[in-house]
């Protein structure tokens, strides 16, 4: 059965819309999928159904402008805030985050840069002391804990992933040498608002019943998973070898972390590192406008730190190798499901089951895709790889 695909592309991408309708015969049930090349939106479409059990409403139909929990995803964000600010000398990379926020040296942690914190090098990669279920909605009480948190390992020794701890570190670092009164007011001002998107660290109530819950990709009879789910059975396997090491506590302290995200509370809550609610073109005009810096999204000056390697190693936190620069991941080309894009100056950030955003600065593309349907794969997921694949064959064979 054919899936109708509603919103605009030219005629140039209609590739690419063809493998976004081919993954609804994989178990895609709603998503949306926008392109921006060289400063033009070339592809903005959407399918499938959505849910809001919340709103009272079990299936109806995707229509532009449904927000999806981007997940991690979001964490390229973050970074971008931090970066405008380093370009405005307001926040430094290689000072201590102390001279900033003074209540962040305790607990060995009085050397620790921004630079550290943004590639994942700073230990702080899960919360020690036990957090309660609810206090993850409390901005001051969380970002209170993160203050007196030891890191896992002497600071910038090795590299491991903070699922959580990134966001609010790093959005109370923009509340504070902003001046704004949150992470998300600041978003909207510098960011959001410019480039009239939908993208929001904290839902407001009028765009609630936008939303669409979350769940796990059902597959159809006879579709075989793909591998890309395999690093997912050794996360979890890492989780169980060790219930107290730094796996486990990343993501199940505390176990709201993995269990809220369809609640009201969770919604309305900032958690920037993994409660960005977006829609596709958001991503993608965002994206599009670091891959293009007439924008002026981030000072030119600043752009190369988007994409210059921080740190290349074995990962602490995922078991896995990972490459990152300040705040983004960056491509690892033998790997189908962690290359953003083709281009070497290529980054961005996936998000946990599939939503994706990326830049690539040597084609001038900004790509964002968002589903509610949630694969297995850590990285990049296999229906993403294929939508990523059909834009560079266009870009490749018709050198546009």
């Amino acid at each position: 059965m054919s899936i109708e695909i509603n919103g605009q592309w030219l005629p140039l991408w209609q590739p690419v819309v063809d493998a976004f309708a081919a993954n609804f015969a994989v178990g895609e049930e709603g998503a949306g999928l926008a392109l921006v090349h060289r400063g033009e939106l070339v592809v903005n479409i959407w399918a499938g159904q959505r849910s809001n059990k919340l709103a009272g409403v079990e299936r109806t139909d995707w229509i532009e402008g449904t927000l999806v929990n981007i997940f991690s995803a979001g964490k390229g964000l973050v970074a971008l805030c931090v970066l405008q600010l380093v370009a405005e000398g307001k926040l430094q990379l290689d000072e201590p985050v102390t001279r900033i926020w003074p209540e962040f040296e305790c607990a060995d942690k009085g050397a620790i840069t921004l630079r550290q914190l943004l590639c994942h090098r700073a230990g702080l990669s899960a919360f020690h002391q036990h957090i309660p279920s609810e206090q993850i909605f409390d901005w001051e009480l969380m970002t209170q804990a993160a203050a007196t948190e030891t890191p896992w390992w002497e600071p910038n020794t090795a590299q491991g992933y903070s699922p959580f701890m990134f966001g609010w570190i790093l959005g109370e670092l923009v509340k504070r040498a902003s001046g704004y009164a949150s992470f998300n007011a600041y978003f909207q001002a510098r960011v959001a608002k410019p480039l009239n998107v939908n993208c929001h660290f904290g839902v407001p109530d009028y765009l609630l019943d936008a939303i669409t819950d979350t769940g796990p990709l059902k597959r159809p009879l006879g579709v075989a998973a793909s591998a890309t789910g395999a690093d997912s059975i050794a996360l979890g396997k890492l989780m169980k070898a060790d219930p107290r090491g730094v796996t486990n506590r990343a993501f199940s302290n505390p176990i709201s972390l993995m269990t809220a995200t369809n609640s009201r509370e969770w919604r309305e809550a900032q958690i920037p590192a993994a409660g960005a609610h977006a829609d596709a073109r958001a991503l993608a005009t965002i994206y599009g406008a670091l891959a293009n810096s007439q924008r002026n999204l981030l000072a030119e000056s600043a752009l190369p730190l988007c994409w210059q390697e921080q740190t290349f190693d074995h990962d602490r936190t995922l078991g896995l190798p990972l490459r990152f620069s300040h705040g983004f991941m960056l491509s690892q080309h033998d790997r189908a499901d962690c290359r953003y894009g083709r281009g070497a100056r290529a980054f961005g950030h996936p998000g946990a089951g599939g939503c994706i955003g990326f830049a690539d600065p040597d084609v001038e593309l900004g790509f964002g895709y968002v589903t509610h349907r949630m694969g297995q794969g850590l990285l990049i997921d296999e229906r993403a790889v294929r939508l990523i694949d059909a834009a560079y064959h266009i870009l490749e064979v018709e050198n546009v």
